[in-house]
């Protein structure tokens, strides 16, 4: 296996472009998943342009799979005086997989300050069950460490489809940050799947992300996580993803398109 961080590692720079091999185990079916194409994205930012401040907003559309050997193009849309919009397409064998727009904001000065998103109270990580379980052609989750801290399992056909987990990179050697944390936020199922009776084939179609702080860090590599489908219907489920810190602090806000295949 090639451990998270090898693999960002790996990314190499390729004219006006990143370029990066992922291997098998990194991968859902035949494409990687989208929170890792959403990864890849961003490093490629961070390196195309290194002064950026933090990361304040992403929108990505998942367009095709991501397949063989990859190639990340960032590009400057606009730079003000406070804020950057950056660009990233990521593409493979099978051509244009991935579009992503970064919006990076530097800090500034507020009266206003307001959290009104209260972590849900719930077991520690070590009172809670694993999660993941061996899938065949779902590779990548074995990157991953997850315990269900509230809500129910896929396939479980309970009446609320949400879930509520404990969330980290296996990989040692990551250190929080956003990057790693967006590779990790999508590692889990949709929620929609708690209300099959059987596997079924889904597709993230898009993926809109909040960052709610600058300070993306937590403790022992754990981030809690609740995932709820709001609505699912007509071959489609949206649903919104909130991120904690182990200390309980909001971090990120995120909505995703669903497509379902049963």
């Amino acid at each position: 296996m090639v451990d998270f961080t090898a693999l960002i590692e790996s990314i190499t720079n390729r004219n006006a472009s990143y370029s990066v091999t992922v291997t098998d185990d990194w991968l859902q079916g035949r494409t990687i998943y989208g929170g890792l194409s959403a990864a890849l994205c961003l490093a490629a930012v961070n390196r195309h342009a290194p002064d950026l401040p933090p990361l304040r907003s992403a929108q990505l559309a998942f367009i095709g799979p991501a397949t063989g050997t990859l190639a990340m193009t960032p590009a400057i849309l606009r730079r003000g005086k406070s804020t950057v919009f950056v660009g990233a397409d990521l593409s493979g064998e099978d051509g244009l997989a991935t579009r992503a727009a970064f919006c990076f904001g530097a800090a500034r000065t507020s009266s206003v300050h307001h959290e009104g998103i209260p972590a849900p109270q719930v077991k520690e990580p070590e009172a809670s069950p694993q999660f993941f379980r061996d899938v065949p052609g779902l590779n990548f989750v074995k990157n991953f460490d997850g315990r269900l801290a509230a809500g129910s399992f896929p396939f479980s056909k309970a009446p609320e489809p949400s879930m509520t987990l404990w969330l980290r990179h296996r990989d040692e050697k990551v250190v929080p940050s956003i990057v790693p944390l967006v590779a990790l936020t999508d590692a889990p199922p949709p929620a929609s799947m708690v209300l099959f009776e059987t596997f079924g084939r889904i597709s993230t179609m898009t993926w809109s992300i909040d960052m709610l702080t600058d300070h993306v860090e937590t403790e022992d590599g754990w981030w809690l996580v609740r995932t709820s489908a709001e609505n699912a219907a007509d071959g489609y489920s949206s649903q919104s993803i909130t991120v904690w810190n182990s200390a309980r602090k909001p971090i990120m806000v995120c909505r995703q398109n669903i497509a379902i295949f049963i």
